[in-house]
């Protein structure tokens, strides 16, 4: 039973994150949102433990096509971080604060940039290209992802600034030509690097929110020292450089884990 803590663990997080918003808020609607991410996640998790190949896969799919189809398209809200500051600005705690202030904010305390590997629309794309191991050494470019998120800070702010109407609805279509800009940044990137990854590693801005508070994850992938060989397995076949033999806070790449647990299921001693 012991084994299944993880999965139930997150399942109760989601659960009272859900019933907590749906008291407060006095909207049934984020009673069933964050049951149904909560479910997604934990259901992954068992298909891990359960030693299925394409468990995360699932998730990001459930999750993913929920907040792309559902959220955004059909509700018409901006789930990204337009979204986010167009929210703050008006001083309104829904929709895509919340979002934030779960996901990719406080939550990240717990469990990581997890949001990286399991519910990320755009990455959900990414992940089917043909490169999940990266082909090349780690360019140094990071620094454009806090250009991208000035721009987006900058262009909602600039909106009110302006006075501009219609706020909502540039903002339906800022989410739309936004995640169409996303898909095809990240798709010329994975090729042109070989690398699926490289969008997240060098555009997305959210991870100027995720990078810090992940540092103090709670739930991190941690090495055995007495179990490992060093044999570099887990470097080979991790999606964001990540050295995991190394325990410490400032491990290489130690904020870029996104949880997606390659390391573990490919660990020929078990030591992850």
């Amino acid at each position: 039973m012991k084994k299944y803590a993880m999965p139930i663990l997150m399942l109760v997080v989601f659960k009272t994150i859900a019933i907590t918003l749906w008291l407060t808020k006095g909207n049934i609607f984020y009673l069933f949102n964050f049951s149904y991410i909560g479910c997604s996640i934990a259901l992954g998790m068992f298909l891990f433990i359960k030693e299925y190949k394409y468990a995360r896969r699932i998730v990001q799919l459930l999750v993913g096509l929920y907040m792309l189809v559902y959220l955004g398209l059909i509700c018409r809200e901006n789930m990204q971080i337009e979204g986010f500051w167009y929210y703050l600005f008006t001083g309104v705690f829904e929709a895509a604060t919340i979002h934030y202030a779960v996901a990719k904010i406080f939550g990240p305390l717990i469990f990581g940039r997890g949001w990286c590997g399991y519910a990320c629309w755009t990455a959900m794309v990414l992940d089917f290209l043909p490169y999940p191991v990266p082909a090349q050494p780690r360019k140094k470019i990071e620094w454009i992802r806090y250009c991208t998120f000035a721009l987006s800070l900058i262009f909602v702010a600039a909106l009110f600034l302006a006075h501009v109407g219609n706020l909502e609805k540039i903002m339906f279509w800022a989410f739309i030509v936004g995640n169409a800009a996303y898909y095809a940044v990240g798709i010329l990137l994975a090729y042109a690097f070989k690398d699926n990854r490289a969008f997240c590693k060098y555009i997305c801005p959210v991870t100027v929110f995720l990078k810090p508070m992940s540092y103090f994850a709670r739930i991190r992938v941690k090495c055995d020292k007495e179990k490992c060989v060093s044999c570099g397995k887990c470097r080979r076949v991790c999606p964001m450089d990540v050295d995991v033999t190394d325990n410490s806070r400032n491990r290489k790449n130690g904020t870029e884990c996104i949880l997606c647990m390659e390391c573990v299921r490919n660990c020929p001693k078990k030591a992850l």
